[in-house]
């Protein structure tokens, strides 16, 4: 089917804003329930956004980049877009979902595209305990942080603290320390999509730690719930040749 209804969404860049106004005027644009295919225009962070938002609603993204390193978008071209949605090549990814208990008592709930991260909140190194599918795999891990990607997210904040790329259709998390000072050099630990990892807080009155899944936050967690969401996809549309394989083999020869 010829996709011709869009919805654009864009990010509050002015470079964003300026396009939205051009784009809609060109091709116009619907309300997203309306709409045959969601044109996002930002950056990755946005794009995370829109994918958020448009999680209850059967429409595929395509992205176009208003932003920086833009890994989730494609280039940005005001000519023939509805001749490269329609050629565009879709990617279905699955998200992680977080349940963070508080020391408070509130219970934190969110789905992160990328990945889910602890990190320290005050001038002492955190302590984690890390047990997955129920089974006490690291009884301490001093560390600045941690965090458990997706496949699509591992190009991402797991990259810069040293995890590995993960191929898009590896049915595997990647579970990586951040600074992590004992075990010292521990880096972490490749694990089944279908595991469930459970990080516990050590201390963490003296040590507190916040958990967050893409841009959502939980301050001061006693301990953090993660596990794959195949129940839920994310459509994604990329230009040909340009789709997330292909993007995350060319990230290692960079």
């Amino acid at each position: 089917m010829t996709k011709s209804k869009i919805c654009f969404m864009a990010s509050r860049s002015n470079r964003a804003q300026e396009s939205l106004t051009v784009l809609s005027e060109r091709y116009g644009s619907v309300t997203k329930d309306k709409a045959d295919v969601i044109v996002a225009l930002g950056g990755d962070g946005f794009m995370l956004e829109a994918l958020h938002a448009t999680q209850d609603i059967d429409v595929p993204v395509y992205g176009m980049n208003r932003g920086t390193v833009g890994f989730l978008m494609n280039a940005y071209d005001e000519d023939n877009l509805l001749e490269r949605v329609c050629a565009a090549e879709q990617e279905i990814i699955h998200p992680l979902k977080m349940q963070a208990h508080c020391t408070n008592g509130d219970i934190v709930e969110s789905l992160a595209i990328n990945e889910v991260s602890l990190l320290r909140a005050g001038p002492q190194a955190a302590k984690l305990r890390i047990s997955v599918d129920g089974k006490l795999r690291l009884a301490e891990l001093v560390c600045d942080g941690a965090l458990l990607a997706t496949p699509a997210g591992s190009t991402a904040y797991n990259y810069s603290a040293h995890g590995p790329i993960v191929p898009i259709g590896a049915e595997i998390l990647a579970l990586t320390a951040m600074a992590a000072f004992r075990p010292r050099r521990w880096r972490g630990a490749l694990l089944p999509m279908a595991a469930k990892v459970r990080f516990d807080v050590l201390e963490p009155d003296k040590r507190p730690v916040s958990a967050v899944a893409d841009s959502k936050e939980a301050q001061e967690v006693e301990w953090v719930e993660i596990w794959s969401a195949p129940e839920i996809s994310h459509k994604i549309l990329f230009d040909p040749g340009h789709g997330l394989e292909e993007r995350l083999i060319r990230e290692q020869f960079v």
